[in-house]
């Protein structure tokens, strides 16, 4: 039996009857992903296939379980002439007890049971006819809920499958084994860059370790896969509403071998691409390494910082032991080792003790972050280093018909060092509208419209005080 598609303007012979043709992983020839920030990936699969001439029913098994198959795209390499797809279906119901005996509901099945008394086996024919909340069948005359025994199946449903699978109709030009690539994009695959720095006894370097880190939860593996991937925030359309995606656990963590990482700019983007092809298992968390540099120069701060509401109104004692941050700042420069566009992610930092052994001191996530551009980090609290602080002075200058025209305030910080060596902090005050320093016990620094700075050098094991005033109009 045959039947004419018409295919825009080609009239297509169609054979009813053909046979389904399969291409599972053992056809494939070169997988290549692209993988980006926001879970999603570009897959490329390419794999040799034998068509017959005409059509064919193609059943693409081994793609990714979380395929957007809106996106997906055949093609022949070797013979595009000719070659046209008709129609393709995303399988993703995946075989599953349960499920085969839901498609089973309407049909029989047989059931077959042991007599423990006499070791016999028996078998019944039985017709399924619910599956909700356990399963009802008939059996004879009788109707059974959860019968016991073992379920017996003829075949499979064609609608249901052990993996997911892109089911296609295509015409080909050619009878011939030929080169097909899909293309699609996936979920279910992400990335992102984790750092491992360590720093040296007088904090003045570190060493910086970067790795990609790749999470496969896909469905499906990507073995000996040509890996690339983009750093940038590339916009995708959203859905009015979306499923939450279900927690999945995730199996050990794989090391890909060292390796060198390709970079360049793409569009407004950064591409990284691995030199070498590297696998992807279901399931699988898998580290490559992305940059390795030593005795990067760092500079640590201590740093107070304020607040800008303490300005409007009378405070008085604002805090006592108030917390210093700890800060360590390097730039991202070829003559500092680095020089590269580095992904956003965690820096995790550790340094040795007296005895060796490496202690984890602190983390901090950064952005994008471009050449020649500054990375900072915060890495905690200082234990040793505090500060009081106490608004001494509040007072609002009126004009003649009562409004509020200026506002005067003054404040004492007490900062203390129990250190057994010199410290040196930047006490940053956030100061609203426009402003004025009127009196000060050290000179400030005034690095934004809206920011002044002092910075204060505190003996070993000793205390300093700050007093400043300042008009706020």
């Amino acid at each position: 039996m045959r039947k004419i598609l018409i295919y825009g303007f080609l009239a297509i012979s169609v054979n009813a009857q053909a046979s389904e043709k399969v291409s599972d992983i053992s056809d494939q020839n070169s997988v290549a992903i692209t993988i980006y920030n926001k879970n999603l990936a570009l897959i490329k699969d390419q794999r040799s296939v034998k068509l017959d001439r005409g059509f064919n029913q193609l059943a693409f098994r081994g793609v990714s379980a979380r395929m957007r198959p809106e996106t997906a795209i055949l093609r022949s390499l070797s013979n595009a002439k000719g070659f046209h797809v008709i129609e393709q279906n995303f399988d993703y119901d995946l075989l599953t007890p349960n499920k085969l005996l839901d498609k089973y509901v309407g049909n029989k099945i047989r059931i077959a049971t042991i007599n423990p008394a006499t070791g016999k086996q028996k078998i019944e024919k039985a017709t399924v006819l619910s599956t909700q909340s356990g399963v009802v069948v008939k059996i004879g005359d009788r109707i059974e809920i959860n019968p016991k025994g073992r379920f017996i199946f003829d075949d499979i449903p064609k609608n249901l499958r052990d993996q997911p699978t892109l089911s296609t109709q295509l015409n080909s030009g050619i009878g011939a084994k030929q080169q097909l690539e899909l293309s699609y994009l996936s979920g279910g695959l992400s990335w992102k860059a984790d750092y491992v720095a360590e720093l040296n006894a007088d904090d003045s370097q570190i060493d910086l370790i970067g790795w990609i880190t790749l999470n496969n939860v896909s469905g499906t593996d990507y073995n000996n896969a040509k890996l690339q991937l983009i750093a940038g925030d590339v916009n995708q359309v959203q859905p009015a509403m979306q499923l939450r995606p279900r927690a999945v656990k995730m199996e050990a963590m794989a090391y890909a071998d060292a390796g060198r990482v390709k970079e360049e700019s793409l569009f407004e983007y950064h591409l990284y691409s691995l030199d070498r092809p590297t696998s992807i298992l279901n399931k699988q968390t898998k580290q490559v390494a992305l940059l390795s540099a030593n005795s990067v120069p760092v500079k640590k701060e201590l740093v107070l910082n304020g607040a800008s509401y303490y300005y409007h109104n009378r405070q008085g004692q604002i805090g006592s032991k108030l917390k210093v941050g700890v800060y360590v700042q390097l730039e991202n420069k070829t003559q500092a080792g680095l020089g590269m566009p580095i992904p956003k992610g965690v820096v995790r930092v550790y340094k040795r003790d007296s005895q060796a052994n490496a202690q984890f001191i602190g983390e901090d996530n950064i952005d994008h972050t471009p050449k020649n551009e500054t990375i900072r980090l915060k890495l905690g609290e200082a234990f040793d280093v505090t500060a009081n602080k106490k608004q001494t002075d509040f007072k609002v200058n009126k004009s003649v018909l009562g409004n509020a025209v200026t506002q005067e305030s003054a404040f004492a910080i007490e900062l203390k060092n129990a250190k057994a060596k010199a410290v040196s902090v930047l006490v940053r005050e956030p100061i609203p509208g426009d402003w004025e320093v009127l009196d000060e016990s050290q000179k400030h620094k005034k690095l934004t419209s809206g920011l002044a700075e002092w910075r204060v050098e505190i003996p070993a094991e000793s205390s300093v005080n700050l007093t400043y005033r300042v008009l706020i109009n």
